[in-house]
C-alpha cells in the first residue's frame, strides 16, 4: 500500500446542516484555540510530502469559510513534492472565490450535491441554495477547476428519488457525479435503514438511460469506479464503501482541523500531531511521528473496524 495522500480539515465550521455530516446544525464544534493554524498545517503538509506525500485535499466542515484559505492554498501549492491540490466544498461561496483559488495554485474541486430539486436540497442540507451551487460549480469550471465532480450520499428516506436525475447531468456536462453509499457515523445521521447499496443506484440509472459502459481515467486515484452513458459528456461514478470493501486500496490520511491524523476514517486511535507542533517538536520527530502512521495504517484494512460515534464535519468528509 503506498499511502501518499493527506486530507486536511481546515476547520470545522459549515453553514449547511447536512443530515449524514451535521444533523444538529452546529456552525463549528471546537475552540477556534485548539484549530490548527495555517503555519501548523503547512508544515504538516511539507513534512508529509517529505514521507511520501503527494496529493493534498483540503475538506472541512466547509473550507472556504477559513477566512485564509487563499493564502493556505498559495502556501500549500508551492511545497516541493506535492503533485496534486484539490479542495471538497459544498459549493455555496465557490462562485464568488473559485477564480481566486485557481489563481492561488488549487487544480480541482469536488462539489457536495446531495439533490438536483431545490425542496429535496433544502431539506438534506437545512438551507435553500441550490442556485448558488450550481452557479458555483458552473464558475469553477469556467475558470478551469477541473474535473470537476459531484458527489451525492445516497438515502433511501431523504434523496433516492434524485438518483436519475443528477445522473443525467452528465448528459451535457463534462462532470462526474459519484454516488457514496451512506454510513452512519453516530446515532444522530440517521438510521442504517437509509442505506442503499450501489447496485440498486445503478440498476436505478440503466433503468432509465440504458447500459451504463465502464471507463476508465488515468491518475484517477480514489475509491470510486466510473461508468458513462452512451454519448454522455460526463461520467458516473459509485463510491461502494459499505457494499464492496476498498480498504486495501485506499492510500490516504486524515488530518482533523484540532491537529489529529487518522490511519483510517474509522480507526480507533487517532495521534495528536498539534502536541508536537505546539511543543517543540523538531521536523524529525514530526517526520517520524508520520512514518510511525504510514506503518500502521496497514492494520486498518476493514470499514467495519470502529472509532465510535462521530460527526463527519469534526473529521473532514
Amino acid at each position: 500500500m503506498n499511502v501518499d495522500y493527506l486530507r486536511v480539515s481546515v476547520t470545522d465550521r459549515c453553514n449547511l446542516r447536512c443530515i449524514y455530516c451535521n444533523p444538529r446544525g452546529d456552525h463549528g464544534l471546537g475552540d477556534r484555540a485548539e484549530m490548527l493554524d495555517s503555519d501548523e498545517i503547512h508544515r504538516v503538509v511539507r513534512l508529509g510530502a517529505d514521507c511520501g506525500i503527494r496529493k493534498v485535499r483540503l475538506t472541512g466542515g466547509e473550507p472556504l469559510m477559513r477566512q485564509d484559505i487563499a493564502n493556505l492554498v498559495r502556501r500549500l501549492a508551492g511545497v516541493s513534492g506535492i503533485e496534486d491540490l484539490s479542495l471538497t466544498t459544498n459549493g455555496v461561496f465557490l462562485g464568488q472565490m473559485a477564480a481566486e483559488l485557481k489563481g492561488a495554485g488549487l487544480k480541482r474541486v469536488n462539489i457536495s450535491l446531495d439533490a438536483a430539486d431545490r425542496q429535496c436540497y433544502q431539506d438534506m442540507t437545512g438551507s435553500d441554495l441550490l442556485p448558488r451551487v450550481t452557479g458555483g460549480m458552473h464558475k469553477a469550471m469556467e475558470v478551469g477547476l477541473t474535473p470537476v465532480r459531484l458527489n451525492c450520499v445516497v438515502m433511501r428516506d431523504h434523496n433516492l428519488s434524485q438518483v436519475q436525475d443528477l445522473a443525467q447531468m452528465t448528459a451535457h456536462l463534462p462532470v462526474s457525479v459519484r454516488f457514496i453509499e451512506y454510513c452512519p457515523t453516530t446515532r444522530l445521521t440517521g438510521p442504517a435503514s437509509d442505506y442503499v447499496p450501489n447496485d440498486e443506484v445503478r440498476s436505478m440509472i440503466e433503468s432509465r438511460f440504458g447500459r451504463l459502459s465502464s471507463v476508465v481515467f488515468p491518475n484517477a486515484g480514489g475509491p470510486a469506479v466510473y461508468f458513462k452513458m452512451e454519448g454522455a459528456l460526463g461520467a458516473i461514478g459509485f463510491i461502494s464503501g459499505r457494499s464492496s470493501i476498498f480498504c486495501q486500496r485506499c492510500s490516504r490520511l486524515r488530518l482533523t482541523s484540532d491537529g489529529k491524523i487518522r490511519p483510517c476514517l474509522h480507526a480507533a486511535r487517532s495521534y495528536d500531531i498539534k502536541e508536537l507542533l505546539r511543543g517543540g517538536g523538531s521536523d524529525d520527530a514530526i517526520r517520524h511521528l508520520i512514518r510511525q502512521i504510514i506503518r500502521e495504517k496497514s492494520l486498518h484494512t476493514r470499514l467495519n473496524s470502529t472509532a465510535g460515534d462521530f460527526l463527519m464535519q469534526n473529521v473532514g468528509g
